[in-house]
C-alpha cells in the first residue's frame, strides 16, 4: 500500500512538473501600444522557467503569477495594470493596461507625463497638448506618484472650468509649498489658489472679480488676483 501511495504521488508530481502537456508552450500578450511585446515576453519567461531536482520545467501549475505582475510593474512604470492567466493546458495571457498621460510634469531639468493617479510613468517633452504642472518641491523616479490624485483632481478641475466657465486658458500650474498654487493664465497674468481650503469658492471669487471689477481690456496690466484668504479676492495691477 505504502509503494502504491509512493507511485501515485510521483506520478502526480511528475505529471505535474514535466509532463509536455502542462509545459507552457505559448505566451499571449494583449493590450499593449508602446510597450514592446518582447520586452514584456522576456521578463514572463524568466518567472516561467524552473529548475526542479535539477530539471527544466516551464510547468504551467508552478508559475507564480503575483510575482511575475509585480516584476512587470516594476520594469515597466508605463504599465498601469496586468493581469496573468493560466489558458490550460500550455498558454499563459497577459493582458495589460498602459498609463494616459493627463498632464505633464516639470521638476527641474526632468519633465514626465503624469497619469490620472498622480504616477509619473514616461519621459515628455514640452510641446504637448496637456496641462503642464511645474513642482519646485520634490523630485521622483518613474512609477512614483508625484501628486496626490487628489490634488491632481482639483488642478484639472480648475483648468476644465477655468476654460469653459470664464474662457481663461491656463499656461501653466505651479506648485509652492503647503499645497499652494499658482496659476499662469495666458494673458500674462496669476492667480492664487489654496488647495486646501474650498476650490469652488476661489472659482467663484474669481469669477465675480473678473466679471465686476476688471474689464477685459484692463487683463493685460493685471499683476495677480490673490484668492486664498476668507471672501476677499485682492488684485493688483502692474507697476
Amino acid at each position: 500500500m505504502t509503494l502504491f501511495l509512493v507511485l501515485v504521488i510521483s506520478g502526480v508530481f511528475y505529471l505535474i512538473c514535466f509532463s509536455s502537456f502542462f509545459q507552457i508552450k505559448e505566451i499571449i500578450i494583449s493590450g499593449n501600444q508602446k510597450v514592446s511585446a518582447e520586452a514584456l515576453r522576456e521578463i514572463v519567461e524568466k518567472n516561467i522557467e524552473k529548475n526542479i531536482l535539477f530539471f527544466p520545467s516551464r510547468s504551467i501549475f508552478l508559475v507564480d503569477l503575483d510575482k511575475t505582475s509585480k516584476d512587470v510593474l516594476k520594469d515597466f512604470p508605463l504599465i498601469e495594470k496586468i493581469q496573468l492567466k493560466r489558458k490550460f493546458s500550455n498558454s499563459l495571457t497577459v493582458n495589460i493596461n498602459e498609463r494616459k498621460p493627463v498632464a505633464v510634469l516639470i521638476q527641474g531639468e526632468n519633465v514626465f507625463f503624469l497619469d490620472k493617479n498622480g504616477i509619473i510613468f514616461e519621459p515628455a517633452v514640452l510641446g504637448e497638448d496637456l496641462i503642464k504642472i511645474i513642482d519646485k518641491q520634490k523630485t521622483n523616479i518613474l512609477g512614483e506618484e508625484a501628486i496626490s490624485k487628489e490634488k491632481l483632481s482639483q488642478i484639472l478641475d480648475i483648468d476644465s472650468k477655468l476654460k469653459l466657465d470664464l474662457k481663461i486658458p491656463v499656461q501653466q500650474f505651479e506648485m509652492e509649498a503647503d499645497d499652494k498654487l499658482n496659476l499662469v493664465i495666458v494673458e500674462g497674468w496669476q492667480a492664487y489658489f489654496d488647495l486646501q481650503k474650498d476650490v469652488d469658492w476661489q472659482l467663484t471669487k474669481l469669477k465675480a472679480v473678473l466679471e465686476e471689477k476688471i474689464p477685459p481690456e484692463k487683463r493685460k496690466d493685471l499683476e495677480y488676483i490673490e484668492l486664498r484668504f476668507g471672501n476677499f479676492a485682492p488684485y493688483k495691477y502692474k507697476s
